[in-house]
C-alpha cells in the first residue's frame, strides 16, 4: 500500500516545555498538543536522541534532555495517537549538526574501529528497546545533519572513508533488527546541490543501502525554493532515493519574545530567524507568510520527480518561549565547547504563537 504523504512534526522538546508550564491552545480551547496536531491532519512525528545528554554530575544538559527514556515515553504517545514515528539518532550526547558532531563522553578515546563497533551495537540496542516496548519507528535516521561528517574529528568530511564506515555501522545496526525499515540519511542545506552531489557520490562508493535522502531547507540560510526544486529532483535522478524535508520552518512575526523568556540579554540567544534575514524570503515574517509558504513547500515536494517526493517534518513547532526552556544549559555548552548562551532561540518560527495559540500555517497543512 502506498504510504501517505508524510505531514511531519520534530516535538522532541515538548515534554520539557509542558513540564515548564507550556499550554497550547486550538481556537482558545486548551488542548494536548498531539490532539491539536492530529485534528490538523499531522500524520508523522520526529523524535531526536541523544546518548547521554547529562553532565558527569548527573545535570541535564536541556533542550528536551532527549535519552532513550524520554524518547521511549515520548514515542508511546506518539503511537497512542497512530503516528508514524521517525527516529533521529545523533550519536552525539547533545546537537549534533554542520557545526559540531562532538564524540559521546562514553566513546571518548575509541579508535576507529572501536567507534564502528559502539555505533553498531548503539543502534542494535536501542532499536532492540524500541521494539520491546512496541514502538518500533517508521522510519530511522542514521546521523544528524552529517554535510561536515560525524564523531569529529575522526569521521569529518573530507575524511568521507571514515565517515562511511561509522554511517553503515549505523545502517548495519539498522538492518540487524529490522531488514524493512526505510533508513534516512540527512544533510543541511536543501538548495545546494552541489554539496549534496559531492557528499552522496562519496558515500555511494562505498555506503551500505538505504532508501531516503532526507534534507533540512530553512528558507533564511539554504537558497531559493528553486533551488531545493532543483535539489531534490537532481537527487532523484541520480540516485533514485525517496525525497523528504527533515527540518523545514519560517517565521511567522518579527516581534521578540523577551519577556515571555525573563532571561537578561546576556542569557538570551535571542532569534534565529532575525529581521535582517527577512528579505531573504519571498513571503513576509507573519502568520499569512507562513502559511504562503508552507503551501508552496508542499506543492514542491509533491511535484517532485516519479513522485519521489514523501513529505515533510516541521522542526520543534510548539517550542514557545516559556521560562527555563532554552536550547543548551551551562553543562551542555561545555560538552560542546561552545560559548552560549543557551536561551530560546526558535519561538517566532513556531507553528503556535507565544501565548500557545495554533497559527493559520497548520490550516494551511490541513488543507493540502
Amino acid at each position: 500500500m502506498e504510504q501517505a504523504f508524510i505531514k511531519g512534526m520534530d516535538i522532541s522538546t515538548w515534554e520539557e516545555l509542558k513540564s515548564l508550564g507550556a499550554v497550547y491552545y486550538d481556537k482558545g480551547e486548551p488542548k494536548e498538543l498531539l490532539s491539536i496536531l492530529k485534528s490538523y491532519g499531522i500524520n508523522a512525528i520526529r523524535l531526536r536522541l541523544w546518548n547521554d545528554p547529562y553532565s558527569e554530575e548527573g545535570v541535564p544538559y536541556g533542550a528536551g534532555t532527549n535519552d532513550l527514556d524520554a524518547t521511549i515515553a515520548l514515542a508511546k504517545k506518539v503511537k497512542e495517537y497512530g503516528m508514524g514515528l521517525l527516529l533521529d539518532f545523533h550519536y552525539s550526547d547533545f546537537w549534533a549538526d554542520p557545526g559540531k558532531q562532538t564524540i559521546p563522553k562514553a566513546w571518548r578515546g575509541y579508535s576507529i574501529e572501536e567507534l564502528e563497533n559502539a555505533i553498531y551495537d548503539y543502534t542494535k540496542v536501542v532499536l532492540k528497546c524500541l521494539e520491546a516496548e512496541e514502538v518500533f519507528p517508521s522510519m530511522v535516521q542514521v546521523g544528524n545533519e552529517l554535510t561536515n561528517g560525524m564523531l569529529w574529528p575522526y569521521g569529518k568530511v573530507p575524511n568521507y572513508q571514515t565517515l562511511t564506515k561509522f554511517v553503515n555501522a549505523g545502517i548495519r545496526g539498522v538492518r540487524a533488527v529490522n531488514k524493512e525499515v526505510p533508513i534516512m540519511l540527512h544533510l543541511d542545506n536543501g538548495g545546494n546541490n552541489e554539496l549534496y552531489v559531492r557528499w552522496f557520490d562519496e558515500f555511494m562508493k562505498e555506503g551500505e543501502e538505504f532508501e531516503v535522502i532526507g534534507m533540512s531547507y530553512y528558507p533564511f540560510w539554504h537558497g531559493t525554493l528553486e533551488e531545493l526544486s532543483f535539489n531534490m529532483d537532481d537527487m532523484v535522478k541520480r540516485y533514485g532515493k525517496d525525497i523528504v524535508i527533515a527540518e523545514t520552518s519560517m517565521g511567522f512575526t518579527l516581534e521578540d519574545y523577551a519577556e515571555y523568556e525573563g532571561l537578561t540579554e546576556k542569557e538570551r540567544k535571542g532569534m534565529a530567524a532575525k529581521p535582517e534575514l527577512a528579505n531573504r524570503v519571498p513571503y513576509p515574517m507573519t502568520e499569512e507568510g507562513q502559511g504562503a509558504f508552507m503551501k508552496e513547500l508542499m506543492k514542491r515536494i509533491h511535484a517532485v520527480a516519479d513522485g519521489k517526493g514523501k513529505g515533510f517534518y516541521y522542526w520543534e513547532p510548539a517550542w514557545i518561549p516559556v521560562k527555563g526552556s532554552g536550547w543548551a544549559s551551562e553543562e551542555a555548552l561545555e560538552y560542546m565547547n561552545e560559548k552560549g548562551p543557551g536561551g530560546n532561540e526558535w519561538a517566532n518560527q513556531a507553528l503556535f504563537d507565544y501565548e500557545g495559540n495554533a497559527l493559520l500555517a497548520l490550516e494551511v497543512i490541513r488543507e493540502d
